[in-house]
């Protein structure tokens, strides 16, 4: 399986090697093993444009296949005017909840909370340990996450119920939540050369919220968050 998803995301920098040069994606090939080894094989492939509407219908269809690998548009803002999923933490989500394994590679892509919409996180991702018959698992690489607004709910950018998150140069900023503003987590969730800016919780976890699991942070930066970058539930100990 871990081979499949290696495939899969290789297929997808070589479509964005085709459509943007070899220059602009190569620190993403370096990325690569980081990604697909958290994240299962990839059933689908597309190209989503740059709208909402494309990257709603895209998440939908991967999630029916079983999993997918999404080549999102370089340079786009996907700017999220309506929740397009209930949620189960708490408030519904921007984008349908992550219940298969999912790639998503951007270059400079944002995935945002357009202004004046109604309060949701942008992302929830579904895992067996919550939901039996999920088994959510991202992969964003080169993809910020914005505004998202989880009002009492947790993770106002993402929030990872059961499944697992991975993050390869993007981000996370300018959320809110109860816990967890920019990313709660309560099972894996791993952060390479990314950042966690700018974020704010009501209760606990400005950046980050560990209520149980991992988290692995490598050249990541969380700071700027209120009323603190990151937060755990005892015996754990913050993240960062």
């Amino acid at each position: 399986m871990a081979q499949a998803s290696g495939e899969a995301f290789l297929r997808a920098i070589n479509i964005l090697r085709v459509l943007f040069g070899t220059g602009a994606v190569g620190a993403l090939i370096l990325t690569a093993p980081a990604a697909h080894a958290q994240t299962a094989r990839a059933a689908y492939t597309v190209i989503v444009p740059c709208s909402e509407t494309a990257l709603v219908s895209a998440v939908n269809a991967a999630n029916a296949a079983g999993g997918g690998a999404l080549i999102l548009a370089p340079f786009c803002t996907y700017s999220l005017t309506s929740a397009h999923s209930s949620g189960g933490a708490g408030g519904p989500a921007g984008l349908p909840n992550i219940t298969t394994p999912v790639t998503m590679t951007g270059l400079a892509t944002q995935i945002t909370r357009a202004p004046g919409a109604a309060a949701f996180r942008i992302i929830e991702v579904d895992g067996p340990s919550h939901l039996p018959a999920d088994n959510g698992q991202l992969a964003l690489t080169a993809v910020a996450i914005s505004n998202g607004d989880a009002g009492f709910g947790v993770g106002g950018g993402i929030a990872n119920l059961g499944g697992s998150v991975v993050l390869i140069g993007g981000g996370v900023s300018n959320s809110r939540a109860s816990f967890g503003g920019g990313i709660y987590t309560d099972t894996a969730l791993t952060m390479t050369t990314s950042s966690v800016t700018g974020n704010t919780a009501t209760v606990d976890g400005g950046g980050i919220y560990q209520n149980a699991g991992s988290v692995a942070l490598v050249g990541t930066n969380a700071s700027g968050n209120t009323p603190d970058n990151c937060a755990a539930t005892p015996p754990l100990t913050a993240p960062c």
